[in-house]
């Protein structure tokens, strides 16, 4: 009891101290005002421009999505440049959950004023992750009173799941996607996030990539692409 008051405490205080964040966007590719919103969390060591790419994607599916890659909120401690979510110098699971619940609040308020900045509702709002990025999506996404339209997690975890129970307040449908290759984030992860977020009865997918280490591939993008125009009410694009 004594020790999960300090924790939280500590998750407090660190709230107070990060700051808002911000990164690069791409406008739909309509030419219009966005209809959705494509928000993409990077991975430990990388920034926003490390997953704006992906745009370029699946313009074509969601052609009125605008994409927005915020950096995440701390330097990166294991590399010359980048951002991270949270560190992983000192890695265990006490520490890794410490993180993710200190930068969940900043993430809640950029996608809060990101959202009512283009008159947007969180159904309107796809998260896609990348490993940390994939943990910070899973953990902010079902705490929010109101589900986003879907998220998409690439290799990736389920952070905090003991909490999430009592701590979820919309159970948005998920996809996963992982490489049972992937030698930084077990491929196993992906098979527990799944186990754990049905049992909250969460609409979940999972697609394995075989032969694919801690990446990304076009059978992933293909996958996301269908998945999110489902998820926003769009009709098959293929």
């Amino acid at each position: 009891m004594m020790r999960s008051a300090c924790l939280n405490r500590a998750t407090n205080e660190a709230m107070t101290s990060l700051p808002p964040l911000s990164g690069p966007s791409v406008a739909p590719a309509s030419g219009r005002a966005p209809k959705q919103l494509v928000v993409l969390l990077h991975g430990l060591g990388a920034d926003g421009h490390d997953l704006l790419g992906l745009s370029q994607y699946w313009a074509a599916a969601l052609p009125d999505a605008e994409f927005l890659a915020p950096h995440a909120p701390h330097a990166c401690d294991m590399a010359p440049m980048g951002y991270q979510w949270f560190s992983l110098r000192d890695y265990n699971m006490a520490k890794v959950t410490e993180g993710v619940r200190a930068a969940g609040p900043v993430l809640n308020a950029f996608l809060d004023k990101a959202l009512a900045e283009r008159g947007l509702r969180d159904r309107d709002m796809a998260l896609v992750g990348f490993s940390q990025g994939t943990m910070m999506s899973l953990h902010v996404a079902p705490r929010r009173a109101n589900p986003c339209a879907c998220i998409v997690g690439f290799s990736g975890a389920l952070i905090d799941a003991e909490t999430l129970a009592a701590q979820a307040r919309s159970r948005p449908p998920v996809l996963l996607v992982h490489g049972d290759q992937d030698p930084v984030v077990p491929f196993q992860a992906m098979g527990v996030a799944e186990s754990q977020l049905k049992a909250l009865g969460v609409a979940v997918e999972s697609n394995r990539r075989p032969g694919l280490g801690h990446s990304i591939d076009e059978v992933g993008l293909d996958h996301a692409a269908r998945f999110m125009r489902h998820w926003f009410g769009l009709p098959p694009a293929y």
